[in-house]
């Protein structure tokens, strides 16, 4: 009987085990990161993707996304635990060690990056890696923490999944690709901003220079609203090239509006929840604009 109980103490602490390491893994970035890595894969190629370069490169870039996001948890774990955002994220609580947490990262990693260079391609492979050392550690340990422009300049790692799915698919870099890569990193500092001006006491108690804690919330809501200005002209060009047709721009320009009147909201009218329901619709925006992307491609084929 004793067996018995143990047995059934012994799975629920597994369980919260595995659960902690894919806590780590930042799932639902990661999941939004893979959306628009499919979505560079279906427009690199008319008609159906071919499900043997389609299924490792899906579990190649999220592996090494994850990876990624891991290593991040590693870099901040002190400034975690004492931000209120993130005090109870598995390392700071001791769920994980950090030598536990270094080795399943470098582990999902490793076979992340020999999926995509064995079964897909050397350059989506060195692309992704690329990407990863870009988060990891030229954002997450040296610019997070030396400018207030940290993410308008590390956003460009954040922005490369549509690039990995195009060259996923034909092992090219192409000029589209590059413009969806274009859209996202025009997306990042509005959609980061919103949160860092929530959180701005927390930033500030770790020293980490946020744009709201160096300049101001004032001065960060300005640079929100401009920045969805640009979006929205960004936000027009996959059509105007020609990469996309009008399911695409009525479904751009919608959204687009609704982020600027959520930032114009943020910047002369806001409330104490106005920050949070921004960054909250800047992620709803992303994942739809780049669904709307890949409905115009196959229900509105080009040529």
């Amino acid at each position: 009987m004793s067996k018995v109980i143990a047995e059934v103490e012994v799975a629920p602490s597994i369980i919260a085990k595995w659960r902690a390491y894919y806590d780590i893994t930042k799932p639902r970035v990661v999941a939004l990161l893979v959306l628009t890595a499919v979505v560079g894969m279906s427009l690199s190629v008319p008609g159906s993707l071919p499900w043997e370069l389609f299924l490792p490169a899906m579990l190649g870039i999220g592996l090494l996304s994850s990876a990624a996001a891991a290593i991040n948890h590693i870099v901040d774990e002190k400034i975690d635990a004492i931000m209120g955002r993130t005090h109870n994220r598995p390392l700071p609580e001791g769920r994980i060690t950090v030598n536990n947490a270094i080795v399943f990262a470098a582990s999902i990693a490793l076979i992340g990056f020999v999926l995509l260079y064995a079964l897909v391609n050397p350059l989506t492979a060195y692309l992704t890696l690329a990407g990863l050392v870009g988060y990891s550690f030229v954002y997450t340990l040296y610019l997070k923490r030396a400018t207030p422009q940290n993410i308008t300049i590390g956003g460009l790692a954040g922005a490369i999944p549509p690039l990995l799915g195009w060259t996923a698919m034909t092992n090219e870099i192409h000029p589209h690709a590059l413009l969806l890569v274009l859209l996202i990193f025009t997306w990042t500092p509005p959609h980061f901003w919103a949160l860092a001006i929530h959180r701005k006491n927390d930033y500030a108690k770790v020293n980490i220079p946020m744009l709201p804690v160096t300049h101001g919330v004032s001065f960060t809501k300005t640079q929100i609203l401009l920045y969805t200005v640009l979006l929205f002209v960004v936000g027009l060009l996959p059509y105007l090239v020609g990469m996309s047709n009008w399911l695409y721009l009525v479904g751009a320009i919608v959204l687009n509006l609704v982020f600027f009147a959520y930032a114009w909201k943020l910047k002369f009218n806001a409330d104490e929840d106005t920050a949070m329901d921004t960054f909250k619709f800047s992620i709803v925006h992303l994942m739809l604009l780049f669904i709307v992307l890949l409905l115009d491609h196959y229900i509105l084929p080009l040529g």
